[in-house]
């Protein structure tokens, strides 16, 4: 916190919550105080020392390696405030090691685990009042790596920017959740960046789920490039199926992101007594399921209603009693302290 004026510093101490309507939060960016910034050297071959400095634009040379080869990663985690006022993250060290994964697959060097979490915990720490009260919010945090050296010819940037920020953020998806399969677009091919959480991923899907949503749809779902016969994930979700006891959710293994909050259910899921299983998942199963739901930090678990494919509309068990709503209470209970972590996944930071 070193970069905060000694004026800055005091009305930091002094604010106890930004002025901000809670109730009304959606998932948007809010503006917040600070952000965390930190350059790799190249002469070292090391990340220098991080610095929180005030939330503002970046300026970047027109030929860096994220503009013109999207050279870029970037991570998303939340912050929750519990009812004692203290602050949890939820596993950050899982966020930092799936960084490190794509920095390598994207040729970019990475912040350490050490040096990850300490920015995201000085990141939440300098807008420290823009954590929203216990059950009103969370505070989503966006790491991002850069490759912001100036490239004209195809190959990795010299230089690199690590930073963080972060925004209060309420629920991701109020209304019911509609998936339409999309049979002619494919979001991930194998080799490709599909299990990374490139910056490459998302921008080839705002077609698709542009149409969808212009059809009364929530979301996309899309279908495996190379037999397009099974399910792979949502836009910006990974998806289960619960048929008896068993509970099936596709292969991480290159075209699927392997989500935080999916490894995590499985856990859930396997200590409730259910037989979770990776495998690869035919569309036609999706129609067979009892229940379907979906993960991901943003929404954390949500039922799907309905799913629809070639004209074929399958309904879902939606509410209180579904294995996702269970499993959302568990979680949240979790991330916000309601609920006794047994399995060590938050962590505490003053």
């Amino acid at each position: 916190m070193g970069s905060l004026s000694k004026q800055d510093q005091v009305e930091w101490d002094k604010a106890e919550y930004a002025n901000v309507n809670w109730d009304e939060l959606g998932f948007s960016l809010t503006k917040t105080d600070y952000m965390y910034v930190m350059n790799f050297n190249p002469d070292q071959a090391k990340f220098s020392q991080g610095t929180i400095t005030p939330f503002a634009n970046i300026q970047l040379c027109p030929s860096s390696g994220i503009l013109n080869y999207a050279q870029g990663l970037f991570e998303g985690l939340k912050a929750y405030r519990k009812e004692d006022e203290e602050i949890l993250l939820f596993r950050p060290e899982e966020n930092a090691l799936r960084m490190k994964t794509g920095a390598d697959r994207m040729c970019m060097p990475s912040p350490t685990v050490e040096q990850f979490v300490d920015a995201v915990q000085k990141t939440v720490l300098a807008n420290k009042r823009w954590v929203p009260p216990h059950g009103r919010g969370s505070l989503y945090i966006r790491p991002l790596l850069m490759g912001t050296g100036p490239n004209l010819g195809v190959k990795p940037a010299s230089e690199y920017t690590f930073l963080v920020y972060a925004s209060p953020v309420g629920s991701y998806n109020n209304g019911e959740l509609n998936l339409l399969v999309e049979d002619k677009v494919h979001r991930a091919t194998p080799g490709g960046t599909g299990g990374i959480k490139a910056v490459t991923n998302y921008s080839p899907v705002y077609k698709s789920l542009t149409q969808a949503k212009a059809k009364g749809f929530s979301d996309v779902l899309f279908l495996d490039a190379l037999t397009g016969s099974n399910i792979e994930e949502g836009s910006a979700c990974n998806i289960f199926i619960l048929k008896g006891n068993v509970i099936s959710t596709p292969t991480a293994d290159g075209t699927i992101l392997p989500g935080i909050t999916r490894k995590s259910i499985m856990e859930l899921a396997s200590g409730f007594g259910y037989q979770v299983e990776e495998r690869a998942i035919p569309i036609e199963e999706v129609f067979e399921a009892e229940e379907v739901f979906c993960t991901g930090t943003a929404m954390v678990v949500k039922s799907v209603a309905s799913i629809t494919y070639g004209g074929k509309r399958i309904e879902y068990k939606t509410g209180a009693d579904t294995l996702a709503e269970k499993l959302h209470a568990t979680l949240t209970g979790i991330q916000t302290g309601l609920n006794e972590d047994k399995l060590g996944w938050t962590m505490a930071i003053h």
